[in-house]
């Protein structure tokens, strides 16, 4: 999760009019260090904008590694009396899930290595040897931690550095989803940062929603799509580490932020990026991760045994050439 914005900027467009026929609403802000869009049909007014930004404080104060204050970062500072709450907990239980079935490709305990690398929230170590990750592997293991039956989290190592970037985004956006749907609301779109959640229909154009898969080689500032898909009350998530990555100022080695647990390397894979879509968007978020660092042959091994999870991947051959694999569920839901 980067840098949060507590303080959104909220944009209101109705369109259509009648009591009885949903009105489409747009917000749009910021959060998580990003920004957000959303668009819902509603018959009734709401503080909608209210809501949203409740659900933004209370994920940027359990699980945001940028809030020093948060339960994450007290944690990460040795704090091992705080009782997490439901949000923690509910993070923590998908990133098992996930650590498990990825085979410890996934693991939100990297902290120490992300960081080091310079992708955390500290500088980044000026050398980066064997010897230093040798030293560092030691606290990386989502079996080194646990929560106790008290509610507080106990780890092996006091260094061991939570980090649940990669799930927590996408936690955010159901969560955000969940709060529409309490009040009332069964037919929207959320998309943030790039990651999306679709439930229903869009009444506007009378089907379901539609989504872009952003291109390898697309510019941040002219985004371009290499396809659409339909989306069924499904979260899709995306990543790749064209965009994200660091260049050592002296030494001049390129750093992905995908990084493997079990060798400590932030080195590309075969798998250039990954887009996923699954039940929820944290699963999503997960898994594209993953998959990122497991590589490609990994990848596709452990998508045949997970028949509620389709990927879209691009991957590099021998040769270096970009080859593109998609799972025959992610393939019926494509546009023509």
């Amino acid at each position: 999760m980067k840098k949060p914005i507590l303080l959104i900027t909220v944009f209101l467009l109705f369109i259509s009019c009648g009591n009885e026929t949903p009105k489409a609403t747009v917000l749009k802000g910021n959060a998580f260090g990003t920004t957000y869009t959303i668009q819902y049909f509603s018959k009734n007014v709401f503080y909608a904008e209210k809501g949203i930004d409740s659900v933004i404080h209370r994920v940027n104060r359990s699980v945001s590694t940028y809030m020093p204050n948060s339960d994450i970062s007290k944690i990460n500072k040795g704090d091992s009396t705080l009782v997490v709450d439901a949000i923690f907990k509910e993070v923590y239980r998908i990133s098992e899930i996930v650590y498990n079935k990825s085979k410890g490709f996934f693991d939100p305990t990297i902290g120490v290595l992300r960081n080091a690398y310079g992708f955390g929230d500290v500088k980044p170590l000026k050398q980066i040897d064997s010897s230093t990750l040798d030293s560092l592997l030691q606290y990386v293991g989502f079996k080194k931690v646990m929560i106790t039956a008290e509610g507080t989290v106990k780890k092996k190592y006091p260094q061991i550095y939570f980090d649940f970037n990669a799930v927590a985004k996408g936690y955010g956006i159901d969560l955000m989803g969940t709060y529409l749907e309490s009040e009332g609301i069964s037919n929207y779109i959320i998309e943030l940062g790039g990651e999306i959640l679709a439930k229903g229909t869009n009444l506007k154009e009378g089907k379901y929603w539609i989504a872009g898969i952003e291109a390898v080689d697309s510019k941040l500032e002219d985004r371009s799509y290499t396809a659409t898909v339909v989306l069924k009350d499904k979260g899709m998530a995306s990543s790749g580490n064209y965009r994200k990555f660091r260049v050592d100022d002296i030494t001049g080695k390129k750093y992905v932020h995908i990084i493997n647990p079990h060798t400590g390397r932030a080195e590309q894979s075969d798998v250039t990026s990954a887009t996923v879509i699954a039940s929820t968007c944290a699963l999503a978020d997960a898994y594209a991760t993953a998959f990122m660092a497991m590589g490609f042959e990994n990848t596709k091994q452990l998508l045949s045994e997970l028949p509620q999870i389709e990927a879209y991947l691009t991957h590099t051959k021998g040769n270096n050439e970009t080859q593109v694999f998609v799972t025959s569920g992610f393939k019926d839901l494509l546009v023509e």
